[in-house]
């Protein structure tokens, strides 16, 4: 990702981003067994990330309520208990991934690997493209033509796939901004881009 935002040779990025919408589609549609989501559970992790920040100085208690109740907005959506359970790889960041020729794709550190809304990977996937783009140029939009593009491959593997696009597309800024909270609590985080993390995953979250 860091090479294609410094030569510009977008169409790489694009070729891979494509290669692991087919691998997650794949690991799971493959792994779907009919059940429906738990949406508590990602809520409950968004908690454990507010406590986080609190704990560490990153928000305070004006901020934590505005994320409790923003929380309470995408637990009220349908939405986010439409679709059924599938295996999730847990922490789909791009360094738990290499790339071969084609499609090829190999996945490593599954030890988080559990059940829940297949969003969780794909948003990911998605908050982690948002922060590259944003570090390296400063601009919160610059990611969006990749995002897009891994979504809507991500999307064709499914039976009509405008309405898997639309189903998707409406769940990911949730799991964009749990993603954004997530990379914000690190150390190696400065403050200045911290709080730049916080009030993106925040404008995701108001999406609702």
């Amino acid at each position: 990702i860091q090479s294609v935002i410094q030569s510009g040779d977008n169409g790489r990025l694009f070729y891979k981003l494509t290669a692991l919408a087919y691998f997650l589609s794949a690991f799971h549609n493959r792994t779907a067994i009919g059940v429906g989501v738990d949406f508590h559970q990602d809520c409950d992790y968004l908690d454990r990330l507010i406590n986080r920040l609190l704990e560490i100085g990153a928000i305070g208690w004006d901020e934590a309520r505005e994320l409790y109740w923003l929380r309470d907005q995408w637990r009220n959506q349908p939405r986010m208990w439409e679709d059924q359970q599938v295996l999730v790889h847990g922490d789909a960041t791009p360094e738990n991934f290499m790339f071969g020729g084609g499609l090829s794709v190999v996945a490593f550190d599954l030890e988080r690997t559990k059940r829940a809304d297949r969003v969780f990977d794909t948003g990911r996937i998605a908050g982690e493209l948002k922060h590259f783009f944003m570090r390296a140029t400063g601009n919160p939009y610059a990611a969006e033509p990749f995002i897009g593009h891994f979504l809507w491959e991500y999307a064709c593997h499914f039976p009509n796939r405008e309405s898997a696009f639309r189903s998707i597309t409406g769940r990911t800024p949730f799991y964009m901004g749990i993603t954004l909270l997530r990379i914000s609590r690190n150390s190696w985080v400065e403050p200045e881009y911290r709080r730049r993390l916080i009030n993106e995953a925040k404008e995701c979250l108001r999406r609702y």
